[in-house]
């Protein structure tokens, strides 16, 4: 029997949140069978880098990695701006000490580069140098790769929502190998053949 815990998946927000960076991830796991709940530092309203107002259905105090499938991170100024986002590095960490996956696109991958979450994983980001400056101790671990997944940890850059999205549903299991493959080739690649295969059974 399936638990609610495994289709459900955990968005953090925070003020601005890189609105595109999850939006093919997110609306692909609603239409799959997937609940999708936003955490934020607090229940207070945020606002995203695209102006939008969210407010979070969960405080980040009130996340455990056993009520998840996931937990998805994205870019927002604030990784690189002070310590604000650092609670959610840390949820990463005990997401996955407890097996449960994360994943990180854009600035959140030089949060989790500062919680010492890549030194032992194969990951990607924008550019090798912008995590080189984290001074973290994963540098040799850094993949030139649209998406990376290792250890249950998937890593982007901010340009990839949709290899990002890829490595999700891969993971996840959302779809099966051939279903994956076209859905790659008809948001990524704007194959349109590619949709035939996504509506068959």
């Amino acid at each position: 029997m399936t638990s609610s815990s495994d289709r459900t998946a955990h968005l953090a927000v925070y003020d601005t949140f890189a609105d595109w960076e999850t939006g093919h991830t997110t609306a692909h796991l609603a239409q799959n069978g997937y609940t999708v709940r936003t955490v934020g530092l607090t229940r207070e309203p945020v606002t995203t880098m695209g102006g939008l107002r969210i407010q979070p259905d969960l405080a980040l105090d009130e996340l455990r990695p056993q009520d998840s499938s996931l937990l998805i991170l994205t870019g927002a100024s604030g990784w690189d701006a002070g310590d604000t986002l650092a609670p959610f590095a840390r949820a990463a960490r005990d997401f996955l000490d407890s097996g449960v996956p994360v994943a990180a696109i854009c600035g959140a991958t030089a949060g989790l580069a500062r919680e010492g979450l890549l030194d032992g994983r194969a990951h990607t980001s924008a550019v090798s140098f912008y995590l080189a400056a984290t001074g973290y101790a994963g540098g040799s671990r850094y993949v030139e790769a649209d998406a990376v997944t290792d250890g249950g940890l998937i890593t982007a850059g901010p340009t990839e929502p949709v290899a990002f999205a890829r490595e999700v549903f891969a993971l996840l299991g959302v779809y099966g190998p051939e279903k994956l493959d076209a859905w790659y080739r008809l948001f990524h690649d704007s194959d349109a053949s590619a949709y035939e295969v996504l509506q068959g059974e």
